[in-house]
């Protein structure tokens, strides 16, 4: 009766149970897996935000698949504020979420059975995009020397499982920055990738939601992929963004594709865009007639997550003292921070990232997730979020550098 497309049986892995348990005894919990901005103390601009979207509830309702032109003049304009970039609006399209965005692109570009390449370590969601849309991920590696950085041996081997297993590859994925290792593509690279997408006929995705958090002093610019020519010249590209991240807005349900490339190939992708959008005309109206005011609300929202993210990932550096056996992964961007614990060996065959997460939580009431869950290379990390407040989240680093520098019982 029902569809094989996912596995619809997920029983509950330890640390989830763990979790729920613990909650429900009521015992102190302090969660470094937050990553919802409207829990975590942030002030909005309650007043502006209210006015926003009261004005545009009464509009009239006025369906354009690509999204009201007012709106993605909007958007256009913030990326010419926030990255000194100038988009065409007719070159964007509007959606109700990034994961909408990865459905009606896998809609354009692949036929049930084609593959795509999507980077590992990344954010456990691809998988389940890709089979809801009968579509194949197949996974590349990054890797890391003191700095993340795409492993073209290990694109190439991705690219020849494909078609080994007589699976078209259509699409590349990147993740600019990646979550959670916060590395941004460099110029170089994106390069590279536009002469193997162009040589091999692939579109190129990049996922953007996180570009407005480059970390103060990081070495290069923010490279957005839709307007990078060294990508541009040869390849079909794919830039994503939307409110949630780059306004702290997950409740407004927005999202944006900015296409860029060949324009015979651009004028071909908008098109089937625009048939798929207009089949489902997702986007709220009110939302969209409100965005030209949201954005600007949203930049003040952004100020106090860039904030946040940077005193927190200050406060984490400064708690791995000097000798400790745990490491701050270096990272440009992003909202997360990687530390590689020691990897404790045990006969139960559990990840020893799982096992470290499992005693934080129940020796120190400290919630992380495990690395493994990212698709993390061999050995142990831990993954934390740096959205939570200062008061829980600087006692809570410093209880964890504490307890991976033990054993576990």
């Amino acid at each position: 009766m029902f569809s094989t497309r996912l596995p619809w049986e997920r029983p509950e892995n330890p640390l989830a149970r763990a979790e729920r348990a613990r909650r429900a005894a009521g015992l102190p919990l302090h969660d470094l897996t937050e990553s919802n901005p409207t829990r975590v103390a942030i002030a909005y601009p309650e007043a502006g935000l209210r006015d926003a979207l009261a004005a545009a509830a009464a509009r009239p309702y006025q369906p354009e698949p690509l999204g009201l032109r007012s709106a993605r003049e909007a958007v256009a304009v913030d990326y010419q504020q926030t990255y000194g970039v100038t988009l065409d609006a007719g070159r964007l399209v509007l959606t109700a979420s990034s994961s909408e965005s990865y459905a009606l692109l896998f809609k354009v570009l692949c036929d049930p059975g084609d593959a795509i390449l999507v980077p590992e370590p990344s954010y456990p969601l691809f998988e389940y995009l890709a089979a809801l849309e009968g579509v194949r991920p197949v996974g590349y590696r990054l890797a890391y020397d003191g700095g993340w950085h795409i492993d073209f041996d290990s694109l190439a081997a991705a690219r020849a499982r494909a078609a080994a297993a007589g699976a078209r590859v259509a699409a590349l994925v990147i993740v600019n920055p990646n979550n959670p290792t916060g590395s941004f593509v460099t110029e170089a690279d994106l390069a590279r990738l536009g002469d193997i997408a162009g040589a091999a006929d692939l579109a190129v995705i990049s996922d953007e939601v996180f570009a407005p958090y480059r970390f103060a002093g990081a070495a290069g610019a923010v490279s957005l992929a839709a307007v990078s020519p060294a990508l541009c010249r040869r390849a079909l590209v794919f830039s994503l963004g939307g409110l949630s991240k780059a306004c702290g807005l997950p409740q407004l349900k927005v999202g944006w594709i900015a296409a860029g490339g060949p324009a015979a190939a651009v004028q071909g992708a908008l098109a089937r865009l625009e048939l798929v959008a207009d089949t489902y005309l997702s986007v709220a109206g009110p939302v969209q007639h409100a965005l030209p005011l949201l954005l600007p609300l949203g930049a003040q929202i952004r100020e106090q997550i860039q904030d946040r993210v940077r005193s927190n990932r200050v406060a984490l550096r400064a708690a791995v003292y000097a000798d400790s056996p745990c490491s701050l992964l270096e990272a440009a961007g992003g909202w997360t921070a990687i530390l590689r614990v020691p990897d404790l060996q045990a006969g139960d065959g559990r990840p020893g990232d799982e096992r470290w997460a499992l005693t934080l939580l129940a020796e120190d009431g400290v919630l992380v997730h495990p690395g493994h869950l990212f698709d993390m290379p061999p050995g142990a990390y831990l993954v934390a979020s740096l959205l939570p407040p200062p008061g829980g989240f600087v006692p809570a680093a410093t209880a964890l550098i504490a307890r991976c520098s033990q054993s576990v019982p």
